[in-house]
């Protein structure tokens, strides 16, 4: 997963969003607000569903 671009599917609200693997950032989902991802210096902590790695376009 690390420096790879991950689908996470938040466990309250269903939404399925992108989240950089390496997120340096806490990042919430964009609908409900819990927390999606928190940086851990490295790759991300990502206590959700992750539905798949989302492959470089």
């Amino acid at each position: 997963m690390a420096g790879d671009f991950i689908r996470v599917k938040c466990n309250d609200c269903e939404n399925e969003q992108i989240v950089f693997g390496n997120a340096s950032t806490t990042v919430n989902c964009a609908v409900c607000g819990t927390t999606l991802a928190t940086p851990t210096g490295g790759q991300a902590a990502v206590p959700h569903e992750i539905v798949e790695t989302v492959d470089a376009r």
